[in-house]
């Protein structure tokens, strides 16, 4: 398989949080400040995947979440 340029590395890994975003706002429900994060697996940009749980305990994790300029809120 060739390698992909980090152009379309991004492009991948974009599209792939906006369909687990899609996926997982339809079925998710809110957490209360200092609830635990539920774990997810999501592509890493090696080509691999990479789940939450695979830092726990090793290095400190920031979630940001924003809303996209077409959301409604």
């Amino acid at each position: 398989m060739a390698r992909l340029s980090q152009h379309a590395k991004r492009v991948y890994v974009l599209a792939a949080l906006l369909a687990g975003a899609l996926f997982l706002g339809s079925i998710a429900t809110a957490l209360e400040v200092g609830d635990k994060a539920p774990d997810f697996l999501l592509p890493s940009t090696m080509g691999g995947m990479t789940s939450l749980s695979m830092f726990q305990g090793k290095k400190l994790v920031l979630l940001e979440f924003y809303g996209a300029d077409f959301s409604p809120t």
